[in-house]
């Protein structure tokens, strides 16, 4: 079959359209997205495996499908690539992105990589990531033992973490999106870096069963895609109850897609928003808030006065050190990539007091922070203050960015949605991000704001040379 459309860099929907009147099979896709894999997933340290074999199956599978008569969906055919902290079976590592893991099997698929599945999307790699996503406290992007991911924008910058290669691999033309996982930036972060879409979603609108816990109360797991719209499609197929998952609500989710010609939004902004923002960061936000008045009135505001980080990193830590209490006390730590990551003592310090003093003070915040947010759609804030660094450069801090970052430690700390989508460039050529934060289940709601936000734009379709 001749094709007719190059399809890198097109959206899940424009891919499903090709593969759903023919115009291409899935088996012609996932080899062109393989042969990317095999020839610059090494070069961008994005990923850790590369399951050719059984795409090819699963793709055969799909097109045998839909010449039957069968159908599954939007994501019927297409290949996508799974964080390395989601369960495969079979004879797939599952490494979570540390030495000690290399070689660490299981013998069943994690929820969110089964109900892709069950849509027809074809698992084509598993994606490098920060070694156990961060838990050690690492400062610097060299923090996996696949080396650190590049920024496919500047190979001289780093692509954020912890969702590394998910990030790299999406930009990159590798995959047409990718799943990641996001405890406190690990979704943003690198859609920010890479100048990709991504959404955190409500803290249990999606089953974590099979995948590695970092911090059971904050961990969330969500698609890196082209654009919001991909978003969409890709949590509809991924959100919803499980059993196997008790904390993944008994709520489904139906991604509204419909036109939104016309729709006014009411958005808000925190006070002292772009006081954090310097240069290019703060030259493309106010662009942003310019595109944005054309479709949605936006309102300054101030939050209850709360200790939004200190809640958040205290969970942070003490559920972390929990989470990997076998480990530290193994000393295995000492194989672990990053020196700092090989002696975790700060992830030990926090006490039962401490912890059960945020929990509470987190309720709190909850409460609140949904009255206040009922009002609006979404809050916009820059998705990072700054554009990617440096691959080389050492974080300040145990907690790699997240000093200052009280939207981050907010909407994490309380469950709730939010979603990165590229609005500008630096002078470097580096992308910059603004995101839309919504109240718990109101992802319809924000995707809809950043849907309309990349109408009026065009940075979600530029895309690196490589």
């Amino acid at each position: 079959m001749t094709i007719e459309h190059d399809p890198i860099f097109k959206s899940v929907r424009f891919l499903s359209e090709l593969i759903k009147s023919r115009e291409i099979s899935s088996v012609e896709l996932v080899n062109i997205f393989l042969g990317r894999l095999s020839g610059l997933g090494s070069k961008y340290n994005a990923t850790v495996t590369i399951m050719e074999d059984s795409a090819i199956r699963d793709a055969r599978t799909a097109d045998e499908e839909l010449l039957s008569g069968l159908y599954r969906g939007p994501l019927h055919g297409i290949p996508w690539g799974a964080k390395d902290l989601l369960a495969t079976s079979g004879d797939i590592p599952t490494t979570w992105g540390a030495a000690p893991f290399q070689d660490q099997m299981f013998e069943y698929d994690a929820t969110v990589v089964r109900k892709l599945a069950s849509a027809g999307a074809i698992l084509s790699a598993k994606l490098a990531m920060i070694e156990l996503a961060g838990g050690m406290g690492y400062r610097q992007p060299k923090a996996s033992f696949t080396g650190p991911a590049i920024n496919p924008w500047s190979e001289e910058h780093w692509t954020g973490g912890s969702s590394s290669g998910s990030g790299s691999a999406v930009a990159a033309g590798l995959v047409p999106f990718a799943i990641g996982s996001e405890t406190w930036g690990s979704i943003l972060g690198p859609a920010n870096n890479c100048g990709v879409s991504g959404l955190r979603p409500t803290y249990g609108r999606v089953s974590r069963h099979g995948a590695m816990a970092l911090s059971w109360t904050l961990d969330k797991l969500g698609p890196l895609c082209l654009s919001a719209d991909d978003c969409g499609l890709v949590l509809e197929a991924i959100a919803g109850p499980d059993s196997m998952d008790l904390t993944a609500v008994e709520k489904c989710f139906k991604y509204d897609d419909n036109d939104i010609s016309g729709k006014r939004f009411e958005l808000a902004i925190l006070k002292g928003t772009r006081d954090k923002l310097q240069g290019d960061a703060l030259a493309n936000f106010d662009a942003s808030l310019s595109c944005l008045s054309d479709f949605a009135s936006v309102e300054e505001i101030e939050f209850p006065d709360f200790p939004y980080e200190v809640v958040t990193r205290t969970i942070l830590m003490a559920e972390s050190s929990s989470a990997f209490e076998d480990l530290l006390d193994s000393g295995e730590t000492s194989m672990l990539t990053a020196p700092e990551d090989r002696h975790p003592f700060a992830r030990m310090a926090i006490s039962a007091r401490d912890y059960i003093k945020a929990m509470r003070i987190r309720g709190k915040i909850i409460r609140e922070i949904s009255t206040v947010l009922s009002r609006y759609d979404a809050i916009v804030a820059p998705s990072r203050n700054t554009a990617a660094t440096r691959i080389d450069e050492d974080f300040r801090g145990i907690m790699v960015g997240h000093e200052g970052d009280v939207i981050g430690s907010l909407g994490n700390g309380a469950g709730l949605p939010s979603i990165s989508v590229p609005n500008g460039f630096t002078k470097d050529n580096l992308p910059t991000g603004i995101q839309f934060m919504g109240r718990a289940y109101s992802e319809n709601s924000v995707l809809a704001v950043a849907r309309a936000y990349q109408r009026c734009t065009e940075w979600h379709l530029v895309h690196p040379s490589a």
